[in-house]
């Protein structure tokens, strides 16, 4: 090679190094900005699916007493979260997932912090609850006796409320909890389009599972359903698919986070005398008005998906490599109904990027809580329809850095590692088309 070749050959290299450098390391590129890509009715219901869609999201908003009064509206507590389903799902939309944190341009605060003192409640704030952090629900791993526990206990109490006269119950010791490793969290999950999902039949799901088996062997990634222990069927909500329908969905967050016993859950949960005020079930099919669970279900039901913004190059490129890495074999991009009784939602197609399955996440991710099948380091594949517009990732809201959500799906144990290191030899230019596409969703 002549001496000009070879400078030329070499002020082409550092000329590729150059423009790597400038671009430099792969980032969150943050939370898409621009209107809400979700919120809304699915686009095809009639007038009167609209109408229920439009009452279930009034109840939905609704901040939560401990009196039943008006009927079917009250019964805060006696330990609760939150005192509003809205306070929890509410990023970019009511339905979505945990609130915005603070900052200079929208200066919001998690609404947990609002709800701990409400009408006068003595509640403390434990410490894994901050200003500006997710929306969190805490289990305990273990009962005092060493054996399993699994279940929420609820942060805060009715104690103290001005609407809650002599009701002296304590919070749990969280700190106490914490210092023996046996709390772990988890945040919210979005409830768009969640109709499409429960209207989508098992052999679907199935047929969907087993279409990608042979390329997931070779990458060393599983996948089961958890299902039902009454009738065998596939369950596929919350973050271990624990829950059949919208309907049981509902009807256990209702109770579980803000207190009110109803239909599905007729019972109070904490029984502490003097801190319970109403009859039960507090809300009923039967009160006037209606069940508040049937205008949750509505809401959420009849919900349209998340709208991902318009395809560029750029995020088409990001997608491919999502594929060609193996992200998708999980995150499968396109499911199917089944017909429907609701207004243009049978046999639609839709893409949530999940299969509902369970997979092993490993031990940086395990929860060591079992629920229905899954194990304690088993998960559902989450969504990642609307996750543009996503503030707070993993099932515990532990990083607010998609990337950093990237990498934490890799630990021993882990179906993902090996997607994560294909990843990973990713130029840095693959790598932001990635997070660019997923902030695109």
């Amino acid at each position: 090679m002549t001496y000009r070749k070879q400078a030329a050959a070499i002020a082409t290299v550092l000329a590729t190094i150059a423009i790597a450098s400038s671009q430099g390391p792969a980032h969150d590129p943050g939370p898409r900005s621009g209107p809400a890509g979700a919120g809304s009715f699915y686009p095809t219901l009639n007038p009167t699916e609209q109408a229920a869609f439009t009452n279930g999201i009034s109840q939905f908003v609704e901040v939560e007493g401990v009196p039943n009064i008006p009927q079917g509206s009250g019964g805060l507590g006696p330990g609760f979260n939150s005192n509003s389903c809205s306070s929890c799902h509410a990023q970019p939309a009511t339905l979505g997932s945990s609130p915005s944190p603070s900052s200079p341009q929208a200066p919001q605060v998690n609404p947990q912090m609002f709800a701990a003192a409400a009408n006068g409640a003595l509640n403390f704030i434990p410490a894994f609850i901050t200003p500006s952090g997710p929306v969190r629900e805490a289990r305990f791993i273990r009962k005092p006796d060493g054996t399993p526990d699994g279940g929420v206990h609820n942060l805060f109490s009715i104690a103290g409320r001005t609407d809650a006269p002599g009701c002296n119950m304590p919070q749990p010791d969280f700190s106490e909890e914490m210092a023996n490793n046996n709390v772990i969290f988890r945040i919210p999950t979005p409830l768009f389009g969640l109709g499409l999902v429960e209207n989508t039949a098992d052999h679907v799901f199935e047929a969907n599972l087993a279409a990608s088996a042979q390329q997931r062997s070779g990458l060393g990634i599983g996948g089961r359903f958890n299902t039902s222990g009454n009738d065998g069927t596939i369950t596929k909500f919350g973050w271990k698919a624990q829950n059949k329908s919208l309907t049981i969905f509902a009807g256990e967050a209702y109770n579980v986070e803000i207190g009110v016993t109803n239909d599905v859950m007729p019972n109070e949960r904490n029984l502490v005398k003097g801190c319970v005020f109403n009859a039960t079930p507090e809300d009923s099919h039967s009160q006037p008005g209606g069940s508040d669970i049937d205008a949750f279900v509505d809401a959420m039901r009849l919900s349209a998906p998340p709208t991902p913004a318009p395809p560029t190059n750029h995020t088409a490129s990001g997608q491919a490599q999502f594929e060609n890495v193996g992200c998708a074999l999980c995150h499968s991009e396109t499911l199917t109904t089944a017909a429907s009784f609701n207004t243009g939602m049978s046999h639609v197609k839709y893409h949530p990027f999940s299969d509902f399955a369970l997979h092993h996440m490993g031990t940086n991710l395990a929860d060591g809580i079992s629920q229905g099948s899954a194990g304690p380091d088993e998960f559902r594949t989450a969504p990642l329809w609307g996750v543009g517009q996503r503030l707070f990732f993993l099932h515990d809201g532990r990083t607010a850095d998609l990337l950093n959500a990237i990498e934490q799906h890799s630990s021993r144990g882990s179906e993902a590692n090996a997607v994560v290191r294909n990843f990973n030899h990713l130029s840095p230019e693959q790598q932001q088309a990635v997070l660019d596409f997923l902030r695109s969703l």
